[in-house]
């Protein structure tokens, strides 16, 4: 494709959250954050393993499909990118075309629908996803019940206390005082918007999201930066686990 007929693509399929380098054409030079996700890459692209050859990987929410590029180049037998949104897999789709990988696939499908693919992923990327859903807990257990094999690179945006602390495993029912410390594991619920966004539903602190990885069973291997966790496949979901779709008789 000519730098023409790429920058008029990128029109018709504006506007982009992605800011995306395409042959020269940048897809959202505005950005409110910046060149995003090029800025977040730069700083965790360390903990994520460079030599990907002969592994599968799932990107879910994949939006333009700047991660799903990157674990291409990268060296990923096979990359499943997915998201929801129609706009998005038609940016991504180009992007794709123009970066010229051909080992990715594009899926629409909702991460409460993922047991549905009946494929478990070496390397799956979970970024900027999670505060979107309405029932962020349950999209946790399902990922990692049907999907992740081994590891996870996963970001949430977090608000409240950053500092990261591991709590008693039981308190008696006099003890209230706990949950008033600012580190203690907290979900906030948007009820409307935040930062003009109706999808923003929910805004964990660091030690909530923390102990919802664990909760769902993964192991914590690197914290490069507070909104950013590399993790491993290393447990069960805690309680009845993932309760979506209905689990049969024989289950």
């Amino acid at each position: 494709m000519t730098s023409e007929e790429i920058e008029r693509r990128v029109r018709e399929l504006g506007p982009w959250f992605h800011d995306l380098d395409l042959n020269g054409v940048r897809t959202a030079p505005q950005h409110f954050l910046g060149s995003y996700p090029v800025g977040l890459w730069e700083v965790i692209k360390h903990v994520v393993p460079e030599d990907l050859r002969g592994k599968t990987v799932i990107d879910l929410g994949c939006n333009a499909g700047f991660f799903s590029i990157e674990m291409s180049r990268r060296g990923a037998s096979r990359v499943l990118a997915v998201d929801y949104d129609e706009r998005y897999l038609d940016q991504a789709r180009l992007a794709i075309e123009v970066a010229g990988a051909t080992n990715i696939e594009l899926r629409k499908l909702s991460v409460y629908d993922v047991a549905g693919l009946g494929e478990r992923f070496d390397f799956a990327v979970f970024m900027g996803v999670f505060y979107h859903l309405r029932h962020p807990l349950l999209a946790l257990d399902l990922v990692r019940e049907h999907l992740v094999k081994d590891l996870m690179l996963f970001e949430s945006m977090c608000r409240g206390s950053t500092r990261s602390r591991r709590y008693a495993d039981d308190y008696p029912f006099e003890e209230r005082d706990v949950f008033d410390e600012p580190a203690f594991p907290k979900m906030h619920f948007i009820e409307n918007k935040y930062a003009d966004d109706e999808t923003n539903w929910w805004a964990p602190n660091v030690s909530g999201m923390e102990a919802m990885l664990r909760s769902s069973g993964f192991e914590l291997l690197h914290h490069p930066i507070p909104e950013v966790w590399l993790c491993r496949a290393a447990g069960i979901p805690a309680g009845e686990g993932a309760v979506h779709p209905a689990r049969g008789g024989g289950r």
